[in-house]
């Protein structure tokens, strides 16, 4: 049999296959051929691509677990660099102290602390006007703080025109407006104690400021230019200690803390604290020259006199019986060299006072009280201001250049 017999002979078995397949019924397996003809073709045609889109699947899978092991290692590797930036913790894992927040916790803490025992002080005060010589009604504002629950607030001589004023108003820190009353002052000192009627107020504590060192922490609280910025808090340092300012004429004002911390007009007799809201000073005077120069009395200056106040309603001023001057002063009217770098000229001793009775004289000049060093008038009138009647004290004067030290028996002012 030829090749062509053989073609015609599978044509001829086709023709018979497909005549008995249109003529009896299809089998089970007939019926799977009959509905998967071009179906079969085309699943088998999807299986022949199958591999080259499994390909695709492994290298994406493969290329994402590459870019996240990279994205881990950057991370670990950078992350303790980042942390240490955010001030989160240190290069080695270690944890840090992040000061700035510290600060401002503490700021925070010292304003919540002390801000109820701040008071706004309004004055009205009669000028004479110097052409026409009537008298025209003069307002100011100040600050000062309350030492005492039944309503003692101190504040600055200069603040209630040092005792010369008409009217005097305390705005609470609930913005009541009570009167207040000057109960003592002193322009020296440039410290005052006014009082309003009141129980159960809040009140400062102070601290102590012989211990204060240059660099610790100094909070103010006032009302700088007016009661629209009442209660202003503003931070800083203790830039100095023991400065000395000069008021009018030949009067200095002697021992104050110096602050980089915001003060200005409004701000005077209002409390310069520390970082544990302590009242370490009363805010006096900035240099109007100079930025970042405000000025404190120290609280320790004020304690004895407020000390006094609260427990007897008034406070008495100790007498000593001199007329002094300042050395310097003396020394630029007279010529007269005295020997001594600082201290207190006595010009005139009066009779009978402690002064007389302890032996002091006239031309001597007192350098310490108490082994404490008396620099100036203000100097002495602040040691004075620790003692009460009957205290006894040791006065060192030098006389003839040769220091002697007397006992005194203070007296009633």
């Amino acid at each position: 049999m030829n090749h062509h017999d053989n073609d015609n002979n599978l044509n001829n078995y086709n023709d018979e296959k497909h005549s008995e397949s249109t003529n009896t019924p299809a089998s089970k397996h007939d019926m799977t051929n009959h509905y998967t003809g071009s179906g079969y073709n085309n699943f088998y045609g999807n299986r022949q691509q199958k591999p080259k889109t499994f390909r695709y699947f492994i290298v994406l899978l493969i290329g994402v677990f590459l870019g996240s092991a990279i994205s881990l290692s950057l991370t670990y590797y950078y992350l303790p660099q980042m942390l240490t930036m955010r001030g989160v913790r240190s290069f080695d894992g270690q944890p840090i102290k992040i000061e700035a927040q510290q600060d401002l916790t503490v700021y925070s803490a010292v304003a919540r602390k002390a801000m109820p025992s701040v008071v706004g002080i309004t004055t009205v005060t009669l000028q004479r006007d110097a052409f026409f010589g009537t008298q025209r009604k003069i307002p100011s504002l100040g600050t000062g703080v309350i030492v005492d629950e039944r309503g003692y607030i101190l504040t600055n001589s200069h603040v209630v025109g040092d005792g010369n004023v008409e009217e005097i108003m305390a705005i609470l820190y609930d913005g009541e407006k009570v009167p207040a009353e000057v109960i003592w002052n002193d322009r020296s000192l440039d410290l005052a104690v006014i009082k309003v009627e009141g129980t159960g107020l809040p009140v400062a504590e102070l601290g102590d400021s012989d211990k204060l060192e240059v660099g610790e922490i100094a909070i103010a609280i006032g009302n700088p230019l007016g009661l629209n910025f009442e209660r202003t808090i503003t931070q800083g340092i203790v830039s100095g200690l023991n400065r000395t300012i000069p008021l009018d004429g030949n009067e200095t004002i002697e021992n104050l803390v110096q602050t980089d911390a915001s003060i200005n007009p409004g701000n005077s007799g209002g409390p310069l604290l520390n970082a544990q809201g302590q009242v370490i000073g009363i805010n006096t005077a900035k240099i109007r020259s100079g930025e970042g120069l405000g000025f404190a009395i120290p609280i320790n200056t004020a304690k004895p006199i407020v000390d006094q106040i609260i427990e007897k309603g008034e406070f008495t001023r100790v007498y000593l019986g001199i007329r002094g001057v300042n050395i310097d002063v003396f020394e630029s009217i007279t010529g007269v060299n005295l020997q001594a770098d600082q201290g207190v000229y006595i010009a005139e001793i009066l009779a009978d006072s402690p002064a007389d009775k302890a032996g002091l004289r006239s031309g001597d000049v007192i350098i310490k009280i108490q082994g404490n060093e008396v620099k100036a008038m203000g100097s002495l009138q602040r040691e004075l201001y620790k003692y009460r009647p009957g205290d006894k004290v040791n006065v060192t004067v030098l006389r003839n250049g040769k220091e002697e030290t007397y006992e005194i028996v203070f007296a009633n002012d």
